[in-house]
């Protein structure tokens, strides 16, 4: 998928998705990272350095510098024309964008952050995205990896209703866990959010409590870099 042709549109088009939830983009990207927040506060947390891996037009920056405060953020994404449209959209001292192409991984990073990058990872190509975050992070980082829960039929729908997502291969809960243990992780937890929609806001508050069951519309796999050393995909055969 080539998303230089969504770049002007692409917040456009997700709102149109999003619309039979009765929420905006923003109200997803505020809860995913207070969700973020919340199990990181668990471990005594506070992460220095964040990586946003396919950051898109940067619209989770905000909620990135508001919710966590890190000292600096870097949105790698691979299409250029959505890193022109975060860069004007979101200058700040603190936060920096590059393209995915030139982004060298050196164990710096105290957390990557991932939303819905994984369906547009071609199955084949997923396990050496796991493996560049590895690289990315410190010893004991951690990462969050969002993803559309494909056993919702709401997040389904919603997919089937953004131009982008239409082709997108859907990668479950337990896929994702394994790409990451098999990577060098250690999986911390699998939360499911975004049960119920708008209308029936006023049962959100039981959520938490029914975070561990695959029902809501998106899942967070949050894992920590294990000290073992893992075979590179991108190194195999050499």
């Amino acid at each position: 998928m080539d998303f230089d042709e969504y770049a002007s549109t692409y917040d456009a088009a997700l709102g149109r998705g999003l619309a039979i939830s009765g929420e905006s983009k923003d109200y997803f990207a505020y809860r995913r990272i207070a969700w973020l927040g919340r199990r990181l506060a668990e471990l005594g947390i506070r992460p220095r350095s964040v990586l946003d891996f396919g950051c898109g037009t940067g619209s989770t920056m905000p909620f990135l510098r508001e919710i966590l405060e890190p000292e600096s953020i870097l949105g790698v994404d691979d299409s250029t024309s959505s890193l022109e449209v975060a860069r004007q959209a979101h200058e700040a001292p603190a936060v920096q964008f590059m393209q995915r192409e030139k982004f060298v991984p050196d164990g710096s990073f105290d957390l990557v952050f991932c939303n819905g990058v994984f369906h547009h990872v071609l199955p084949c190509e997923r396990a050496a995205a796991v493996a560049t975050i590895r690289r990315a992070l410190r010893p004991d980082g951690v990462v969050a990896l969002w993803d559309n829960n494909p056993w919702n039929p709401g997040a389904r729908y919603v997919m089937w209703r953004i131009p982008f997502d239409r082709d997108a291969v859907p990668i479950s809960s337990r896929e994702a866990g394994r790409l990451l243990r098999e990577g060098g992780f250690e999986v911390l937890h699998t939360d499911f959010l975004f049960i119920f929609p708008h209308l029936m806001r006023g049962l959100r508050r039981l959520e938490p409590t029914l975070s561990r069951l695959p029902l809501g519309a998106q899942f967070q796999v949050f894992a920590r870099r294990s000290a073992s050393t893992t075979r590179d995909p991108l190194s195999a055969g050499h």
